[in-house]
Formats: structure tokens, sequence, C-alpha cells
């Protein structure tokens, strides 16, 4: 992210956007998960894990920083969806539950971000700063209690639509005759996630039409 922030300066260095264009300009900074992937993939502790959450969450308010002072005077942060939930983690309960260990981690990195944009807010006198609410987005449409009436209906929002032959395969794999090791859905429009990360293009206009993710929306204007 710090790399891509840098590009953004040389842009500006180099005139091809102006500071006035910057005003009047919104930024998205999303941060969804592959920090948290990485940890786990490079067999950090459980023990460590907040920890880490409070490192990646400073960095993140130094980096919203940085674009405030470019000239950017709307930042929208996404707070991270209930990682617990994505099919690389409930496939462990046949699709059926979260990983709520999981979440629970989810809900301290979110707090720590609330609490680092309402800092920024103080700190430049202004309400430049918001979380988009991708939490509860995604939660609105696994429950299907307040989802907005023009979202679909998931039977198991849990289960992809693409998945390996087996654990040694994924979306996507071919052996090395180049022969499919993967199944599709019949329907992908009746499935909330496409592999065992990503939302379908259907899972998406559902997450962004809920009351949670609108509202948040909001803060834009």
């Amino acid at each position: 992210m710090t790399t891509q922030i840098d590009f953004l300066q040389q842009l500006l260095n180099d005139s091809v956007y102006s500071k006035r264009a910057l005003k009047t300009s919104v930024a998205l900074v999303s941060l969804a998960g592959n920090d948290y992937s990485n940890y786990i993939a490079t067999n950090g502790s459980t023990a460590g894990f907040p920890a880490f959450i409070g490192r990646v969450v400073n960095q993140l308010k130094v980096n919203l920083k940085r674009i405030h002072n470019l000239g950017v005077r709307k930042i929208a942060a996404s707070a991270l969806q209930p990682l617990g939930c994505l099919p690389q983690s409930t496939a462990q309960f046949s699709f059926e539950q979260c990983n709520e260990s999981e979440n629970a981690l989810v809900g301290l990195h979110n707090q720590l971000l609330a609490q680092a944009v309402n800092d920024l807010n103080k700190e430049t006198n202004s309400s430049s700063f918001f979380v988009l609410d991708m939490y509860n987005a995604f939660w609105n449409v696994f429950n299907q209690k307040q989802a907005h009436q023009v979202s679909p209906t998931f039977v198991n929002p849990f289960e992809p639509c693409c998945v390996g032959v087996s654990a040694a395969f994924s979306c996507g794999s071919v052996d090395e005759n180049g022969v499919k090791q993967y199944t599709l859905c019949s329907n992908r429009k009746s499935k909330f996630f496409w592999d065992t990360v990503h939302p379908t293009e259907q899972g998406w206009r559902a997450v962004y039409s809920t009351p949670a993710l609108q509202s948040s929306l909001k803060q834009f204007w």
C-alpha cells in the first residue's frame, strides 16, 4: 500500500494529477485480509495475532493520513468482512457455519480501525475519514433478515460455486495433462461465493444493496 501511495505521489510530482483535482476526489482504501492470511501462512502464533493486528492497523492509519496530506478530502477505509465465514474457513464445518475465532480477530481489527479513523478526524479537525461497514453488510446477506428486497436468497451462502476436486486442488487447478481438477456449480447466480475467498458478481450486488453498506456510502456525499 505504501508503494501505491508512492505512485500517487509521483503522479502529482509529474503533474498528471493536480492538488485541486485531489480535493474533489475520493479515495477507497481496501485492506481485505491478505496481511492476515500471510501471517497464518508463515506460521504466526495465535498468541501474537492481536499484536500483529495492532501493527497492521497502525500502518494503515499512517497510510490514510498520508493520502489526506496529499490532498484527498474524502477517504473511505473498508472494514474487514467476516473472514471466518469465507469458504476457506467454513469448509471444515461442511460450509454450514463460520469460524468464530477468526471472526473475533476480525472484530478486533475493525474496532481498532474505527478508533484510528476517529483519531484521524480529530487530528485533522475534519470528517474526511470514514469506514465502509463491510462486516455488517456481509452479515446482512448471510442472515437474510435485513437484506434489501433486491438481494437474492442464497440457499447456502458459505458454499462456493467453484471448488477443487480434492484438498490438493483449488478453483482453476489443472493437472500435468491440463485436465481440470475443479468443479463448477450449475447456477453461479445462486451462490454468494465464487471460490474459497471471493464473492460472485451476484454476491457483491447483494452486499452493495444492504442497509449497512448503503448507510456507509452516504458518508461520501
